[in-house]
């Protein structure tokens, strides 16, 4: 077998300090200043902060909102003149919604007399019109037999 070992001596390569180069130490970022725990109400921006508004608030601002547009201006605008969001217009308007028609169901209780009397009546005029109804495809339903030849 063949020796695959070199023996022969082995030139190092000469390295000058000029090749050799240092590795450099990375640039450090100075450390943020923390936020302060105890105060959070400093961190928010007085446009970002919540504000909640009464009922009575909420109630003048969308009645304000209401003659505006009585009055011609568009309902964006109104709204903007407000002071208040389009979101926040419609959330409060379909709020108040639900109070006004429990507000009215209250006051104006329908006699129950009046509304059975009114389905009956409504029932009656369903069963008439669902006879009329099969009495007219009947008919048809001869006639298109007849002209086919059908018995």
């Amino acid at each position: 077998m063949a020796d695959e070992s070199n023996a022969g001596p082995v030139a190092a390569p000469e390295a000058t300090d000029a090749e050799v180069k240092a590795p450099t130490a990375k640039k450090r970022r100075p450390s943020r200043p923390q936020k302060a725990a105890s105060d959070p109400a400093q961190s928010k921006t007085t446009a970002t902060k919540r504000r909640g508004y009464s009922e009575q608030e909420k109630s003048e601002k969308l009645s304000l909102i209401e003659t505006q547009v009585g009055d011609g201006k568009t309902l964006k605008d109104a709204i903007k003149s407000a002071g208040i969001s389009e979101q926040t217009y419609y959330h409060w308007k379909g709020a108040a919604k639900p109070g006004e028609q429990k507000a009215r169901k209250n006051t104006e209780p329908l006699p129950v007399g009046d509304e059975f009397a009114d389905l009956v009546q409504l029932e009656e005029e369903n069963q008439r019109l669902r006879k009329r109804l099969a009495e007219k495809l009947r008919a048809e339903n001869a006639e298109l037999r007849k002209r086919l030849g059908l018995k």
